[in-house]
């Protein structure tokens, strides 16, 4: 068994972990009969609930802000409620005032849930928090809610990567933050596969991200991280544009060189194909999007045909660290197209290294990663991982590059390229948004997606470019180490033909 424990910072984080919750428990099998494809001791452990009844609960810890959980408890019906212990009389005889805050009530879709009716349709106006669409038990030691700030506060906003950092701090110093909340779960675990890490980098949580990080490498070595760092997508007045873009920067310096992976998210994407619903506006919808793509890219490290293959991600030991991730929904009209248009040009894409790079990346029309303002001359590929999934049998879609594997799969111009495929389609649940892609699946069969991961020369001129930004914004006290970190980052992007040409930038 590879077990992967899994870490979610913050309130968009916490959408997002929740869409790909719901996906894994989707994944079960209840006949003897059955096997799923997905081993799901990977994310779930098992356990003993309150009536003796055995339990699978996600390896999870989720951390929020107060008022954050909507109306997710703490204690569910398969844990009981720990009493409270109560003073003695000796110690206090006055009397008790008890202030509590109202509760929030439930959601129709959450009430037929727990009495097990059928749902009623999910609309973006009745998701008022993360835990409204949730489908899954928590053990109740993967609730920590953190009382010193309030989710959305005007008085305290939880915005600058320092009031993060300084959190994290305070607790670790008072509690031990890895004994309290994270040890328990690695240590059950037979054979840790990795650490998964969902957060926003834009605002606080990038900075008490960085701190876990360092902890987590501190205490577990060369364990893989994963880390799914979510941006902000949208436009700002100006002055929370500069406070969010210095967030970035300062996650990206301090988080991506301590990672396996570092995977900069946008959310929602700048541009959408016309199949995506564009009012994104709700975070119910925007997050749904994103999981469509992390839920297929991540599948291989939970799918039992995979069981015992090497590294999941290319050029694990490499320096290039930041990932892009695209992705695309395709239709039966997209895999006949893809058959009927111009088959007899199929081999010309591998005459120069040039097109084998631009080949790999064609067809992913759901683009997450940055926004690319000073594009490159063009694209060298160091690393590339592909998950086809839903398709019938080898589509041309996953054999497009056909002509191409036995040179990607070895060392070459090309870097390291893997591809994995399986029939498992992402399902459509009743959690999700019934209307976000315009004919594209159906709830029978659910949605054929390809998804990428990719780490190339372009990611070290969005470095390149973050770097000039940040010079701008910080203090005069951090900025020399900041765009120092940041350029030692982007050389690592910088291909053999423009290394000695393109280097050392003073700022």
């Amino acid at each position: 068994m590879h077990e992967i424990v899994t870490l979610q910072l913050g309130q968009r984080s916490n959408y997002l972990a929740t869409h790909f919750w719901n996906f894994q428990e989707s994944y079960f099998t209840y006949s003897a009969d059955e096997l799923s494809p997905v081993d799901h001791d990977i994310h779930f452990r098992p356990g003993i609930g309150a009536d003796g009844s055995e339990t699978f609960t996600p390896r999870t810890v989720i951390y929020d802000l107060k008022g954050g959980f909507g109306t997710l408890q703490k204690y569910n019906a398969l844990y009981e409620i720990e009493a409270e212990p109560k003073l003695s009389r000796g110690l206090w005889d006055g009397n008790e005032v008890i202030q509590q805050q109202p509760t929030i009530p439930l959601t129709e879709y959450q009430k037929n849930l727990n009495l097990g009716l059928p749902l009623p349709q999910l609309k973006a106006e009745s998701v008022r928090y993360w835990s409204d669409f949730n489908k899954v038990f928590y053990h109740p030691r993967s609730i920590v809610q953190l009382n010193e700030y309030e989710l959305n506060s005007q008085l305290m906003p939880f915005e600058d990567w320092g009031i993060g950092e300084d959190l994290f701090r305070t607790l670790d110093r008072e509690h031990d933050i890895l004994d309290r909340d994270f040890r328990a779960f690695a240590e059950e675990c037979d054979q840790l596969q990795g650490i998964q890490i969902f957060s926003s980098t834009d605002d606080a949580w990038g900075g008490f991200a960085a701190r876990y990080v360092d902890r987590l490498r501190d205490e577990f070595g060369k364990k893989s991280i994963w880390f799914w760092g979510l941006e902000d997508g949208a436009r700002f007045q100006r002055h929370m544009q500069a406070i969010a873009t210095a967030n970035s920067a300062r996650s990206v310096n301090e988080i991506s060189p301590q990672t396996s992976a570092y995977v900069p998210i946008l959310d929602p994407p700048q541009n959408l194909p016309t199949y995506v619903n564009s009012d994104l506006r709700s975070e119910w919808y925007s997050s749904a999007l994103i999981s469509t793509a992390l839920e297929s890219v991540t599948l291989p490290t939970r799918l039992r045909c995979y069981r015992g293959i090497g590294s999941w991600l290319p050029a694990q030991e490499l320096p290039q660290k930041i990932f892009n991730i695209q992705a695309a929904i395709i239709s039966k009209q997209d895999l006949e197209d893809e058959v009927n248009v111009r088959p007899d040009k199929g081999a010309m894409v591998v005459e120069d290294e040039a097109d084998q790079n631009e080949a790999l990346l064609q067809g992913l029309d759901l683009d997450f990663s940055w926004s690319n303002s000073t594009p490159a001359k063009r694209i060298h590929v160091f690393g590339y991982v592909e998950i086809s999934r839903g398709f019938g049998g080898e589509s041309s879609l996953t054999s497009r590059a056909r002509s191409l594997q036995s040179r990607t799969q070895s060392p070459g111009p090309l870097g390291s390229v893997q591809r994995y495929h399986t029939p498992l389609s992402l399902p459509l649940l009743d959690s999700f948004p019934h209307d976000l892609f315009r004919g594209r699946g159906a709830s029978d069969s659910g949605l054929s997606v390809r998804a990428s991961l990719s780490t190339t020369t372009q990611i070290g001129d969005k470095v390149k470019n973050l770097q000039k930004i940040a010079s701008r914004l910080v203090g005069v006290d951090e900025r020399e180490a900041l765009v120092n970190g940041l350029g030692e980052i982007s050389k690592a992007y910088q291909d053999k033909w423009e290394s000695e040409s393109d280097s050392g930038d003073d700022y």
